[in-house]
């Protein structure tokens, strides 16, 4: 003869059951979150090498290419390695005796910040920034025409974007974003406005008038590329004839690793 459970007895043991299994959820160890990458000890904090330096890391905020914040950049910091910060600290203490500043827009970048470009580069509907950034440039040329890449040299820590400020330098206003945009290759006084000299182009400008030695660059502006140039190359770095923002220091430290720790304080902290 089978033998008849209580209700109240069944009712005391499925609920039983229940808190066991509660209980074992709770004391089993949690999963792991995945641990954000640091920087190896050879990377640091411009600042802390070369504190008069001036800094807009343009790619924190919505005044870029893009039109918005880049993937991986969680501050306002410039990361290099070593040697490219006290090489960069050379350069600006001869160009201070002179009268002129250093500004980075762009130091290291993370791999995931590339990513993010090529799949902004991609989405062909995307062209909010294309009045200002690449108005004479077809957006489904940018990889054929090499302003976009899987792969950039700044990953590896050693490639700087850079221009010059003369002193005392004024601030340069934050974008607004919605405002209207004017070509980056058009004159100083009509181009958005930066406290840096006349380089006849913005920075990352998609335009052959960015490259260093365009022939239509002449007078002042000639001058001031020139400048720069000269000031960088002193120290080590060597110029992308395509840009004459974007400087590489060698030896690279690191010549065949792309990074992807994050733009962070963080990153860098304790080295």
């Amino acid at each position: 003869m089978t033998r008849l459970v209580s209700l109240p007895r069944a009712l005391a043991a499925a609920a039983a059951a229940v808190l066991l299994a509660v209980t074992a959820a709770v004391t089993a160890p949690a999963a792991q979150a995945r641990p954000e990458p640091v920087a190896p000890v050879e990377f640091v904090a411009l600042r802390t090498v070369a504190p008069t330096i001036i800094q807009e890391m343009r790619y924190l905020t919505p005044h870029n290419f893009l039109g918005s914040p880049v993937d991986g950049y969680r501050q306002p910091v410039c990361l290099v390695t070593r040697a490219t910060a006290e090489a960069l600290r050379r350069a600006q203490s001869g160009l201070l005796r002179r009268g002129y500043s250093l500004k980075v827009y762009d130091c290291y970048r993370p791999q995931r910040a590339v990513d993010h470009f090529v799949r902004w580069a991609e989405d062909l509907r995307d062209e909010r920034m294309k009045a200002e950034f690449y108005p004479r440039v077809e957006k489904s040329r940018l990889f054929e025409d090499g302003y976009i890449a899987e792969k950039s040299g700044h990953s590896r820590g050693s490639t700087v974007d850079l221009t010059l400020v003369r002193l005392p330098a004024l601030p340069t206003r934050p974008y607004r974003p919605g405002e209207p945009l004017t070509p980056c290759y058009g004159p100083k006084a009509a181009r958005f406005p930066d406290n840096s000299v006349d380089m006849g182009t913005g920075f990352d400008c998609f335009d052959t008038l960015a490259h260093t030695d365009d022939p239509r660059i002449t007078g002042r502006q000639r001058a001031n590329r020139e400048l720069l140039r000269s000031a960088l190359g002193e120290v080590g770095f060597t110029n992308l004839p395509e840009e004459w923002w974007h400087f590489t220091h060698r030896p690279e430290t690191f010549p065949e690793t792309y990074f992807d720790f994050p733009v962070a304080w963080d990153a860098v902290r304790g080295h």
